[in-house]
């Protein structure tokens, strides 16, 4: 089935209805971040330079995951950092506009009604942030009559106990409602699968935090980038330093977020890069993990990520169990890999990400080519988009035009027009992020159905009508 605006999805883009609509959110381009505290050290830093000085030099993957998610210091696990919003580190799509996830939550409606729309209904959540995505996705869901008393379940996947409760405090008025009940797992593998119920799966930001390896192809074969501390002058090592976050041999891509040039950072280094003297079972692995990485030249560093690549293959066994399901993964990044994205996000500015540990996001960009790869065997990949060209296509212009014509104030009308004109800018946003669906099953391309807006052939550019109409939104 082709979906393209059929009367379900116009009727709800031209709904008068602000619902609960977000004040105007500010997307702060990077810039470099400032000094670091005089030698100061972070415990976070402490746990990685003793572990270092026990064990030897460890991978980046152990180091991100230490950042992020080590049970007390971890940057996601200590309620001490605010982590989204104008208070956090970083400000996200949905918490710019509430438009976002109305239709996204449509999207998935329209697979869900190709189905024939006789089954429950299961929201589930990777990452699910502060709450506000899944709240603006219930709310879409409980206005249409197909699904507005269909959805039983909702699962979030959320490890942090400091973000769950951030969670249980935004969609506690949903719990309970016409039946619905909330859960929260710690992992994708924990979400049941029921054969009567079919499941919506929405993945914002989450593969991004997911830990990665840095390989780097030599001529005796791919060989593993580590991270140890700065070197003692008299200690013996049979490690060759590396250049410190030394770009990638690999060509740049043309929508990939900046990087933080380390060379500009005034912070204590009190990490290196260095390389291993050979081959290692986890990089020979990961480096025959795609074929796409053999043509790669003698040099080329690639960050790889095994723990998105699980994650996308248990995402769509999920989407074949049961009754079936369709997901949508939205992220920064592309379809191919790249070796130098790593980064940090402090006070919504662009950071070393060896600076402060533990207290600032991290983050890479995604290898929308290597979640295919996972997932093929298991569920139908289509795209991906630019946010830009999806939300376009998806009528992003009509429906913010129907919120401003019902909005209090001209002020609060321009509020929505700004914010939707930055999710969808093609210098920024709209650019940077892509959107990958996924639904259930195997297709054979010959027999393959197509999927609006993921159709066949896709154009570079929009529809011109879809272009006037945000223009005429956003300066309403």
């Amino acid at each position: 089935m082709l979906f393209a605006r059929n009367r379900l999805h116009t009727a709800f883009i031209r709904h008068r209805n602000t619902c609960c609509a977000l004040p105007s959110r500010h997307y702060v381009q990077p810039s470099h971040a400032g000094p670091a505290l005089a030698n100061s050290v972070t415990p976070i830093e402490k746990i990685l330079l003793d572990t270092i000085k026990a064990n030897g030099p460890i991978s980046f993957a152990t180091y991100m995951q230490l950042c992020l998610s080590h049970p007390t210091e971890g940057y996601y696990m200590n309620p001490a950092n605010a982590v989204i919003g104008a208070r956090g580190d970083f400000i996200t799509s949905p918490e710019i506009s509430q438009v976002f996830g109305e239709l996204l939550g449509i999207w998935l409606l329209s697979q869900y009604l190709g189905t024939g729309a006789k089954r429950d209904i299961q929201l589930v959540e990777l990452g699910p942030g502060r709450g506000t995505l899944m709240d603006d996705i219930l709310r879409t869901l409980s206005q249409l009559p197909h699904s507005r008393a269909s959805v039983k379940h909702v699962y979030l996947v959320e490890s942090s106990p400091a973000l769950r409760a951030v969670q249980a405090t935004m969609l506690q008025p949903w719990d309970g409602k016409n039946g619905l009940r909330i859960h929260w797992h710690d992992s994708i593998d924990d979400v049941p699968a029921a054969d009567d119920t079919y499941t919506m799966l929405v993945a914002h930001e989450f593969f991004d935090a997911l830990p990665f390896h840095l390989i780097e192809k030599a001529h005796q074969g791919w060989k593993e980038v580590l991270i140890s501390s700065t070197p003692d002058p008299a200690a013996k090592t049979i490690l060759r330093p590396s250049d410190v976050l030394a770009p990638s041999q690999l060509p740049p891509s043309p929508s990939a977020t900046p990087t933080f040039d380390r060379s500009s950072s005034t912070s204590k280094m009190r990490f290196r890069s260095v390389l291993a003297s050979d081959p290692s079972p986890v990089s020979t692995l990961l480096g025959a993990s795609s074929p796409r990485f053999a043509s790669l030249p003698i040099g080329a560093r690639i960050e790889v990520s095994a723990a998105s690549f699980q994650t996308a293959r248990k995402l769509g066994t999920l989407l074949s169990r049961g009754a079936g399901g369709s997901a949508l993964v939205v992220d920064y990044g592309a379809d191919h890999a790249v070796g130098n994205s790593f980064r940090a996000f402090k006070g919504h500015t662009l950071a070393d990400p060896f600076d402060r540990p533990g207290q600032a996001d991290l983050t890479a960009n995604v290898d929308f080519a290597y979640l295919a790869e996972a997932l093929a065997g298991t569920a139908t990949v289509r795209g991906p988009l630019s946010q830009r060209a999806f939300l376009l296509y998806m009528g992003i212009g009509t429906r913010v035009g129907a919120l401003q014509r019902a909005a209090a104030s001209p002020e609060r009308a321009d509020s929505l027009g700004k914010a939707a004109a930055r999710l969808v800018d093609a210098a920024g946003m709209g650019r940077e992020y892509k959107v990958m669906g996924v639904t259930g099953g195997i297709k054979d391309k010959d027999t393959e159905e197509r999927v609006w807006p993921f159709v066949a052939g896709e154009v570079q550019d929009v529809p011109a009508d879809a272009k006037e109409g945000m223009d005429r939104a956003t300066a309403a």
